[in-house]
């Protein structure tokens, strides 16, 4: 396993003239990747700026849980402004980080899908082996800082499952045939900006843009029994139909009652 990425190797590749970014640093360590360029944000960095952890030490989740960030994961944060992009639309940034994991995990032979809204799940197991934290910048218009942590390592023993239990993998447990993260980090950032370079395009329509398709080909939560966990304690049962083209998942309750969710922790049921 490699021990340290080389920032001025990546920065030749992708930062501009030579790539679709604008800036990239690396560090070994830091609190939280995403709290450090919402910060950037406030001080005014460039659209596309990228700043890479090979360790986290407060990692963020959803709902301001911890996000467990063990050495020998990829820790990448991309500042976004896409300034003729309607906010509204902006939620769909985290789901097309998804996809560019998706793209990246099936380069190196492994089988992967998604779990609406923020997961990325390895092999026939679908255990998750990364997670997305997107969030829009206070105070800055359309700014947003794209999150994304992804075991590349065999995970230490402590490691705690994610809400609803969810297995934690890697992809080396999961049987990749590239664990270097210098080169995952580079066909991570590619992925990201071609599905976002085509997205802001078509002023974030996800369907003119085939965000939306692609999504929903790789979505494991669409046709699953699920329970999400919403706002204030609330749940809702049923089966997720579809993704709407404003990213919002569509659950068919056990009223029979279509309900759009925007925001939620979705756990996949068992079969009954």
């Amino acid at each position: 396993m490699d021990t340290a990425l080389d920032a001025e190797a990546l920065r030749a590749r992708l930062v501009a003239p030579n790539g679709p970014y604008s800036a990239l640093d690396v560090v070994e360590s830091t609190r939280s990747t995403n709290a450090d360029l919402a910060k950037a944000a406030v001080e005014g960095a460039a659209d596309r700026t990228v700043l890479i952890a090979l360790e986290q030490t407060a990692g963020q989740g959803r709902r301001g849980r911890t996000w467990s960030s063990p050495p020998g994961g990829l820790y990448v944060s991309v500042l976004f402004r896409p300034t003729d992009v309607h906010p509204q639309r902006l939620p769909w940034l985290n789901l097309i980080a998804g996809l560019a994991l998706v793209r990246v995990a099936q380069s190196v032979g492994v089988e992967a899908t998604l779990k609406w809204p923020n997961d990325l799940l390895l092999g026939p197991k679908r255990e998750k082996g990364a997670g997305i934290l997107s969030e829009i910048t206070a105070g800055v218009a359309q700014a947003v800082v794209v999150g994304i942590g992804l075991n590349v390592a065999k995970l230490p023993d402590d490691v705690q499952p994610a809400p609803g239990g969810l297995e934690p993998t890697s992809l080396e447990s999961a049987g990749a045939t590239e664990l270097d993260r210098a080169e995952l980090a580079f066909r991570l950032l590619v992925e990201l900006a071609q599905l976002e370079g085509v997205w802001r395009k078509n002023g974030g329509d996800a369907f003119e843009s085939g965000v939306l398709e692609e999504y929903q080909e790789h979505c494991a939560t669409v046709g699953e029994r699920v329970r999400v966990e919403l706002s204030g304690g609330v749940q809702l049962l049923g089966v997720a139909q579809r993704i709407e083209a404003d990213g919002t998942l569509v659950v068919r309750g056990t009223d029979g009652v279509d309900h759009g969710v925007s925001a939620g922790d979705v756990v996949h049921l068992r079969p009954a």
